[in-house]
């Protein structure tokens, strides 16, 4: 089937999304989508060596382990070996989130490692081109295709399709806010058709948010058979006891469901949460962030290098909106501002002048029109800024200068936003905690809706990151920053 002049990888994924009865195999489209995977993965690595092979092979090398032809079996031997033994193509992984990258990037390397361990072995002369050259080019290929693919699965799951059907089991309040969770973002693939509470009531009677009250929480294993649900998501509630939690997976066992609980612990996640057996006794132990170490070390290495990379790259980009800002509007090129910064520390912020001059004594004018969210001050159509400084505001060109505040160390490529120090001093104990870590350049909160996000949305957004900082999900910030640039979401 064509869509808009592509094949749609998921011709039977219209309709109900259930296989009927439990026990049966994974939805049409799930088996679909992981089978493009596999065979996308399989001719990326395919076409990689063999074009290497084809353009820089040694065809007459003397000894077996140097020719060209046999290292690139071997090499896409390996690569298939390693992507199937790190479970790269789960079905629980694929379509959402960081992991399914993460595990390809380990499998990728642990090709590397293999060739060169195998190249010290042979002696070979030929593996270098194999470890930098191939392995990279099929990394970049593999994710490409998968970033591809993706894509097309959540403009799926955006009008309807491809959702896996979820019973939610827990109090109506808690339910709820799952409701709206999944319907606010639908491309993680849930939709909740059917709900059970202890009394099988919902707050709207025999329905909650639209949803149907289907029974109650002793029911859920009996519904999810029945019905064929894919995911059975257990939110809190007093009736959950460990017994009551154990009796339902053993009920749930043997059928195709998924059971998902949901902890009644604050919003950590990612490589914070590990499950240990102590004496017998599942514990899910949370580490402490990470504030110091190796991997903030490597992250500020980065920061600089990319920061020096970015203004080289954009620095003729720089010079003419320099150059515009000036012409347009009476006033200097650049607007200086006193932020705040890691453990409290104010710093000079770098931006490009959006405004006409005497735009902050002119704020109090405006009080009436503030649509910021709590102590966020914002007017949309503020009539301060100038007509560069709409354009420049809309694709956030203006925060461009900010990398010389990454170069010099007072902020990072991607952190919570920096706050002005009227705002620093009005935060709360908790709210504070975002200033453990370098604002950013980019964050959560600029690819999540910036200046329309709710303001306890802001806050959460930025205290999710502080707690669950990786150098995985900074690549995923960065990666989806671009996209919310372009389509200028939320600045104005």
């Amino acid at each position: 089937m064509r869509q808009g002049g592509l094949v749609d990888p998921f011709p039977s994924a219209r309709g109900r999304l259930t296989d009927g009865a439990m026990g049966q195999p994974a939805s049409d489209w799930e088996q679909r989508y992981r089978r493009n995977v596999i065979i996308s993965d399989t001719l990326a690595t395919f076409v990689v060596v063999a074009s290497i092979g084809q353009f820089f092979g040694a065809r007459d090398a003397a000894n077996w382990h140097e020719k060209w032809g046999i290292l690139a079996f071997g090499t896409e031997l390996l690569v298939l070996g390693a992507l199937t033994l790190s479970r790269s193509w789960a079905p629980a992984v694929l379509g959402q989130g960081a992991e399914e990258f993460r595990r390809l990037g380990r499998s990728l390397f642990t090709v590397v490692v293999v060739l060169a361990l195998g190249g010290i072995a042979l002696t070979s002369r030929n593996i270098k081109l194999w470890i930098f050259v191939a392995i990279p080019m099929i990394g970049i290929v593999t994710m490409t295709e998968r970033y591809l693919l993706r894509l097309w699965l959540h403009r799926q799951r955006k009008v309807g399709q491809c959702l896996r059907p979820v019973l939610a089991a827990g109090s109506p309040d808690t339910v709820r806010d799952l409701i709206n969770r999944t319907r606010k973002f639908p491309h993680l693939g849930w939709r909740v058709e059917a709900v059970c509470t202890v009394d099988g009531r919902g707050l709207d009677g025999d329905q909650l948010d639209g949803v149907p009250v289907v029974g109650q929480l002793a029911d859920a294993a009996g519904h999810v058979r029945r019905d064929g649900y894919r995911v059975v998501a257990v939110t809190p509630d007093p009736y959950w006891s460990p017994d009551r939690l154990q009796k339902l997976a053993w009920n749930l066992e043997g059928s195709d469901a998924e059971m998902v609980v949901a902890p009644v612990l604050m919003e950590v996640a990612g490589p914070r949460l590990h499950v240990d057996a102590v004496l017998g006794i599942p514990l899910l132990r949370v580490s402490m962030p990470a504030f110091t170490g190796a991997r903030r070390v490597i992250k500020g290495v980065m920061d600089r290098v990319g920061a020096a990379i970015l203004l080289v790259m954009l620095m003729p980009l720089l010079v003419l909106v320099g150059l515009l800002v000036v012409v347009d509007s009476r006033g200097g090129m650049v607007y200086r501002q006193r932020r705040v910064g890691k453990n409290g520390r104010e710093f000079i912020i770098l931006k490009f002048r959006t405004m006409s001059a005497g735009a902050h004594a002119a704020r109090a004018q405006l009080a009436d029109r503030d649509e910021g969210a709590g102590l966020l001050f914002k007017v949309r159509g503020d009539p301060r800024v100038t007509r560069v400084g709409a354009v420049l505001r809309r694709y956030s060109i203006d925060e461009v200068p900010q990398l010389f505040n990454v170069l010099t160390g007072s902020m990072s490529l991607v952190g919570p936003r920096p706050p002005l120090p009227e705002e620093s001093a009005a935060y709360g104990p908790d709210i504070r905690r975002r200033l453990l870590v370098k604002p950013g350049l980019t964050g959560l909160w600029q690819i999540s809706g910036r200046s329309d996000l709710p303001w306890d949305e802001a806050v959460r957004l930025d205290l999710r990151y502080v707690e669950d900082w990786s150098l995985a999900l900074d690549a995923v910030i960065l990666w989806k920053t671009f996209r919310a640039v372009i389509h200028g979401q939320g600045a104005y």
